[in-house]
């Protein structure tokens, strides 16, 4: 950043944002006596705060979001053109940007045909619970309604996705919530000791089956889809284990239960394929996603299905309920899909596919390397540039550290100039995850400089 930046005076911005917003996921008590942080600028795989300091980001915009970087003049300058153009029109019409992102999409899934647009992830989860919600009115006589979602797994913020949310300090005080959500049990095999009668092998295949112990339980007849991340996010960075996703596809189509993926997280590049999900040979009833989709630079989600899912809201047109009655005002606006389609190009021509999985390899081998330095580091999970370290106070018992050190390696890296990220009011007890997730961009460069900071931030949070 040259020096203009550092000269700017942005002390009335601080004081604007102390007297008026209300940040997300904060505790505003202590900006009565600190400065709330601005983030001016980004470039590339780093952002500038208001005293001009840089800071490599490895968390993707803080929630996953920023997959090809900051400063895309490209993908700014399509929503332009694309604005002046034609900024709206609702999504009972279409658009050119919307017709042609999601034939570009459907390309890149396979047995998927329909996509149908949002502006958030928790919007996208809720057009999905209404579409099962509607088929089992029209279809099954009102009985298959039931929506199964897992432990530890998050799909939203309003009360329909939080229905269906496994993270119970994200639940907590937001109750009561919509019926006919039933959860099952979660699959992180680091902590099957806590699962009565897990076994020592195939835990995969088991964690599935209890699956089918809950669907039993409830009656078949009553479950209408299941709804799972690819892998788990913001509950611990969970890669299930093997066997599981072949297990879960099998008992889905046993029951006829519709697989519902949530890649709101996962989607567009982050694991290093198109989708999580695409990773284990499955093959879903409906899938979201939102984030990297437009890597930030636009609003926009979608809800994305295959034609036996769309074809049973078109098949009694005489019905004049035969449709899906539903809409989002922001899925009508071009910006999105404008954007959308500029970040897919940018993924496709700069092959950051593939460097999604190498530097998630190298990042993968230097949090591994940590684990051998660090007692506190009790497991490594993740996939591409999507990876997580549990720390724990103790190997053998596998005891969480505290929250507040998680927290605090956490401030000592932002201190350093490294934005890393912890599980953050997700599960009690259990907020002990830390969360890596930079751009797709990223360099080994970046990646040691990451790591390295968190091996110094632990040894000084935990004095070793």
């Amino acid at each position: 950043m040259d020096g203009q930046f550092n000269q700017n005076d942005l002390s009335h911005i601080v004081e604007a944002d102390r007297d008026h917003l209300w940040h997300h996921l904060s505790q505003h008590k202590q900006y009565e006596s600190t400065d709330p942080r601005i983030i001016v600028e980004g470039r590339g795989i780093c952002v500038w705060d208001q005293h001009g300091r840089e800071h490599l980001d490895g968390v993707s915009g803080g929630v996953w979001t920023v997959n090809v970087g900051y400063g895309r003049e490209s993908i700014a300058d399509a929503i332009r053109n694309q604005l002046v153009k034609l900024n709206y029109f609702a999504g009972s019409a279409g658009s050119v940007p919307g017709a042609a992102f999601a034939q570009e999409l459907i390309g890149k899934m396979p047995g998927l045909t329909r996509v149908y647009y949002c502006n958030s992830g928790s919007e996208a989860n809720e057009k999905a619970f209404k579409m099962v919600r509607q088929i089992a009115h029209a279809k099954h006589g009102g009985k298959k309604w039931k929506i199964l979602y897992r432990d530890r797994d998050y799909h939203g913020t309003t009360i329909g996705a939080l229905s269906a949310g496994g993270q119970d300090e994200r639940n907590a005080q937001y109750g009561p919530f919509a019926p006919g959500f039933v959860r099952v049990p979660h699959c992180l095999e680091y902590r099957k000791h806590e699962q009565e009668a897990a076994p020592d092998s195939n835990y995969g295949e088991w964690a599935a089956d209890q699956i089918e112990q809950v669907i039993l339980r409830e009656d078949p007849d009553t479950i209408g889809a299941l709804c799972l991340e690819p892998i788990t996010a913001g509950g611990g960075v969970i890669t299930p284990p093997t066997g599981y996703w072949p297990r879960v596809q099998e008992i889905c189509k046993k029951y006829d239960i519709l697989l519902h993926i949530d890649e709101v997280v996962c989607g567009i590049g982050r694991t290093g394929k198109w989708f999580g999900y695409q990773h284990f040979d499955i093959q879903p009833d409906l899938v979201t996603m939102a984030k990297g989709v437009a890597s930030g630079y636009a609003a926009i989600a979608c809800l994305v299905t295959t034609e036996d899912v769309f074809d049973r809201f078109k098949d009694a047109p005489e019905d004049k309920l035969n449709y899906f009655r539903d809409i989002s005002t922001f899925g009508g606006c071009t910006a999105g899909p404008a954007a959308a389609i500029e970040n897919m190009r940018i993924i496709e021509d700069e092959d950051l596919l593939a460097n999604t999985q190498a530097m998630g390899e190298r990042l993968m081998n230097n949090l591994h390397s940590l684990k051998d330095q660090h007692e506190v580091i009790g497991d490594v999970r993740g996939a591409g540039l999507f990876c997580g370290t549990e720390l724990v106070a103790d190997r053998d018992t596998r005891e969480p550290v505290s929250e507040k050190l998680a927290q605090a390696v956490v401030a000592d890296c932002m201190k350093q100039g490294v934005i890393i990220g912890v599980t953050n009011r997700s599960l009690p007890g259990k907020n002990n995850t830390l969360c890596f997730s930079p751009a797709l961009i990223a360099t080994a460069d970046n990646i040691d400089h990451m790591t390295s900071t968190v091996d110094e931030s632990l040894r000084r949070v935990f004095n070793q």
